[in-house]
């Protein structure tokens, strides 16, 4: 029987959720959000989530949202993700999971929809895209920086996969040229190398990633669903 259940949309941040439940190898099934659809703003999926993002995971202890929270709860639950509390690597691992999930996927949200941020002047956007897209290179120096001392803990690893891929994907077409993995290394070498790994190859599967997801990516053709 299944323990959990995954509510995701194709390429969205319920990918990082989909690669940890496949490399901690724990049952689940998966429900598709319609974002085509607004399934995603819909009552059923609101009392699951009430802010309307993706993901959502169904536990015996109640549903979860929040990408961050998720990982570390299974981070917790099964103790193979990441160092556990009693571990002198666990303030290391905490601090560089916030940092990804409370700075740098909210500066890349802010790059790719700065309408719902500037509102709607053309130039405010502009203004602010410009300025994330600015922090976010410093922020993932710093991520290469910590990379090259000694690896970065898996469900981490998990996040900023994601993270990369859509910052090579995702900006609007005359920004493409802001972000190249090149620059950053360390990064890249841990992109290769869980592309290497089962969790990764089930995720391609599921969701249409590609060959290299991480490493060179391309959109998403999932076989049901949408990215956006």
């Amino acid at each position: 029987m299944n323990s959990y259940t995954l509510h995701y949309a194709p390429d969205n941040a319920s990918l990082i959720i989909r690669l940890a439940l496949e490399a901690l190898g724990q049952p689940y099934r998966t429900v598709l959000v319609d974002r085509n659809a607004a399934a995603h703003k819909s009552p059923p999926y609101l009392k699951l989530n009430p802010h309307g993002l993706i993901p959502v995971l169904e536990t015996p202890d109640g549903p979860i949202f929040e990408t961050g929270a998720i990982l570390l709860w299974l981070s917790d639950r099964y103790g193979t993700l990441a160092p556990q509390a009693d571990s002198p690597q666990r303030a290391d691992f905490l601090k560089w999971l916030f940092f990804t999930s409370n700075t740098v996927h909210s500066a890349l949200r802010m790059t790719f929809y700065p309408e719902k941020y500037a509102g709607p002047d053309p130039a405010h956007q502009a203004a602010l895209r410009l300025t994330m897209q600015d922090a976010l290179k410093r922020h993932l120096a710093t991520l290469d920086a910590r990379a090259a001392l000694r690896p970065i803990p898996l469900a981490i690893q998990f996040y900023l996969a994601a993270l990369l891929r859509w910052s090579v994907l995702y900006p609007v077409q005359k920004d493409r040229n802001w972000f190249n993995l090149d620059d950053y290394p360390y990064l890249k070498q841990m992109c290769l190398t869980l592309e290497t790994l089962p969790c990764t190859a089930a995720a391609q599967t599921a969701e249409g990633l590609g060959p290299t997801p991480f490493s060179s990516p391309r959109y998403a053709t999932p076989p049901q669903g949408s990215a956006t």
